[in-house]
């Protein structure tokens, strides 16, 4: 009943920042800072609290690389096979970036770190850099194939290496991996910032959700949710049990993998020349289905 409660308090925070966008509170430019608050300081601080005393061979394993990659891969690779026929270019390509790109930084992380204890908060900090640094690219490869696209890999790279994200999660790696010292006074200041980042991020996504989308193609956008979180986690079991992982790494990648799709989708598929009604409907609703896999994935792997 505790996940339970977690996770309908997700959907309710989802709504609300839902209604704030509707009622005006939560406009472009506020939305946009809340959004910078949550990415630049309360994800940054949850990943360091996470990972500052831990040593990198502790947490970054051959079999957690290779088992985030398999899935990922198998995943669009399904996702290529069954959309690849449709006319459309723009819905195709969202479609497919759609069935594997994660939301593992606002939703996945934050839940994790809420849900579970320390060891498994600190591995998904790790999923959370091996998939940010795979997904991003190939969604970028993807769009601009399909769609004929002009954009720069090298840029989109570039601005991914440089994300705080990243660079917190190198860095509470690093001091762990060195045993540096870390002030008790600076942890519980960054601890406190990190609880913020789950209801914070909540609140952002909501306020990005966009649910009146006209001509629904409900083939596929089922497709895009059946994909994103049925068959991904799937496969993400059926993988790490195989590469027989330990529970920590395997409770990580699990979760991890049965978010819901990134908000960002419905950014780079804007820019990309992707279909951006699609893609909002696809974000909204695999979110919303996710509040009930994520409990049954939870309950699972607890």
């Amino acid at each position: 009943m505790e996940v339970l409660g977690r996770l309908l308090g997700l959907l309710v925070l989802l709504l609300v920042g839902t209604g704030l966008r509707l009622s005006g509170v939560l406009d472009t430019h506020r939305t946009q800072r809340l959004n910078d608050v949550a990415y630049y300081v309360a994800l940054p601080a949850l990943i360091f609290v996470s990972t500052y005393d831990r040593a990198i061979d502790e947490l970054l394993t051959p079999g957690l690389v290779a088992g985030l990659l398999a899935v990922l891969f198998a995943t669009a690779g399904v996702a290529w096979g069954l959309h690849r026929k449709r006319s459309a270019g723009g819905r195709q390509s969202v479609a497919i970036v759609q069935s594997y790109h994660s939301n593992i930084g606002y939703l996945g992380l934050p839940l994790v770190a809420a849900t579970f204890d320390e060891q498994v908060t600190a591995i998904a900090s790790v999923v959370l850099g091996v998939m940010s640094l795979t997904q991003v690219p190939l969604t970028v490869v993807v769009l601009t194939a399909i769609n004929e696209a002009d954009a720069s890999l090298g840029d989109e790279l570039n601005r991914l290496i440089r994300n705080p994200v990243l660079a917190t999660l190198i860095a509470g790696l690093t001091i762990g991996s060195l045993g540096l010292p870390v002030p008790a006074t600076v942890t519980a200041g960054l601890d406190v910032l990190g609880t913020l980042a789950l209801p914070i991020a909540l609140l952002c996504v909501g306020a990005s959700l966009q649910i009146d989308m006209p001509n629904v193609d409900l083939g596929a956008t089922g497709s895009v949710v059946a994909l994103k979180i049925a068959l991904m986690p799937a496969l993400g079991w059926l993988v790490f049990s195989l590469l027989s992982v330990e529970a920590a790494t395997f409770t990580a990648a699990i979760v991890m993998l049965g978010t819901p799709t990134a908000v960002s989708t419905y950014v780079f598929a804007t820019e990309l020349g992707g279909d951006a009604e699609f893609a909002s409907l696809n974000v909204f609703l695999t979110t919303l289905a996710s509040v009930g896999s994520l409990f049954v994935l939870i309950r699972a792997v607890g």
